[in-house]
């Protein structure tokens, strides 16, 4: 692609708008402008706008001015305080569809003359996986499950009207459970078993592993993520195209968990099955306490991990059915990276510990005492 591409991120302090910044930061000729509520950590030189997206006055104020925008990468996402119940909710899909439309509605207009390309989000779901079981491998196009109420399809459709007739394109990837740096996002693990291992080392005790003994699934790295999506804006093989999207590999969780305790400093421990949401919730002022023994970065337990114990409850405890996907379609249009999945989960894990999000290996003393996590 020649000429001066500018971005626009929504989302930027999620897991995928966090990882979409990092990626272009390198990139020559690229400038970015993030959008969020709350600034990101590292913006990586972009451009930071705080924006309400559900306020429409607030939104045509900002995008209606921007008159230079080549590409949308809209990661934004409204999730309700219980996570799961609230992907079937009315209400949740009404936000997720208005606030693509306060965006897109007036940025359309200013930067007709500009706009190249729209990359929209979304995930198995699509499938109906969070309702039922899927047909495995799921294909795009091929077993969606329009019956379900869902967001997705709102925006899908949204967008698909918006383009016909225009010069700009859209792309929608499906990716798999992603793991990247982010805080307080609903759906990101690491912090979630960063969380749950730090507890159990500082009470002196191995990593329990807290689901049940098949949990089979696939991931995406962020940083993956963001290079696909890099690569559908300027390749006409992903022009107006839905792809699934993971590492390529597919992994039972248990069969890691050695790994993942290593990453963590730690032994690891039996099958003790809970639910981390429940559990976890008590044990605010134990996390404070670790936070301030070590020094640690990182914030609250509630601000740190948002809504993802209930996400790992989903993947680990609650998940009786596969879901795996075909992402043969994305490697026929040709985009072919992969990634080994361990390999990514101990990657996060580092980048967490060096960050002082989660303690650094090495520490923790096993003086928690005064309320240990029930095993029973």
């Amino acid at each position: 692609m020649t000429g001066h591409k500018k971005v626009l991120v929504v989302g930027a302090t999620g897991l995928v708008g966090n990882a979409v910044m990092k990626h272009l930061a390198n990139q020559q000729n690229t400038s970015v402008v993030a959008v969020a509520r709350r600034k990101p950590a590292n913006p990586y030189s972009a451009k930071f706008i705080s924006v309400d997206l559900t306020n429409e006055k607030e939104c045509f104020n900002h995008f209606g001015n921007m008159t230079d925008i080549t590409h949308i990468v809209y990661a934004a996402l409204y999730e309700k305080q219980n996570l799961t119940t609230g992907w079937l909710e009315q209400d949740q899909i009404q936000v997720n569809d208005r606030m693509l439309r306060n965006i897109f509605e007036p940025l359309e207009q200013a930067s007709s003359k500009t706009l190249k390309h729209v990359t929209l989000l979304q995930g198995t779901k699509a499938y109906g996986g969070h309702v039922r079981p899927i047909k495995v491998p799921a294909r795009e196009g091929k077993s969606d499950a329009r019956d379900i109420p869902n967001f997705y399809w709102a925006q899908e459709d949204y967008i698909k009207n918006k383009q016909q007739g225009k010069d700009w394109n859209w792309t929608i990837f499906r990716p798999q459970i992603i793991i990247g740096e982010s805080i307080g996002s609903a759906m990101n693990l690491i912090p979630a078993i960063g969380v749950y291992g730090a507890l159990l080392k500082e009470e002196g005790k191995p990593l329990y592993y807290p689901g049940q003994e098949t949990s089979v699934m696939e991931m995406v790295d962020a940083d993956l993520l963001a290079r696909a999506i890099d690569w559908a804006g300027s390749v006409e093989s992903a022009s107006n195209e839905t792809f699934n999207i993971t590492n390529g590999d597919v992994m039972v969780m248990k069969n890691i968990w050695p790994a993942i305790a290593e990453a963590l400093d730690m032994d690891s421990g039996e099958n003790v099955p809970i639910s981390l949401a429940k559990e976890m919730s008590k044990r605010t002022s134990d996390w404070d306490r670790i936070c301030v023994k070590y020094q640690l970065a990182a914030p609250g337990i509630t601000e740190f991990v948002g809504q993802s114990f209930q996400f790992a409850d989903r993947y680990l405890n609650q998940l009786h059915h596969p879901l795996l996907v075909s992402t043969i379609k994305l490697r026929q249009a040709g985009f072919h990276e992969v990634m080994d999945s361990e390999s990514m989960i101990k990657k996060w894990i580092n980048v967490f510990q060096e960050k002082r999000l989660l303690p650094s290996p090495c520490t923790g003393n096993g003086r928690l005492s005064h309320q240990n996590i029930s095993i029973s």
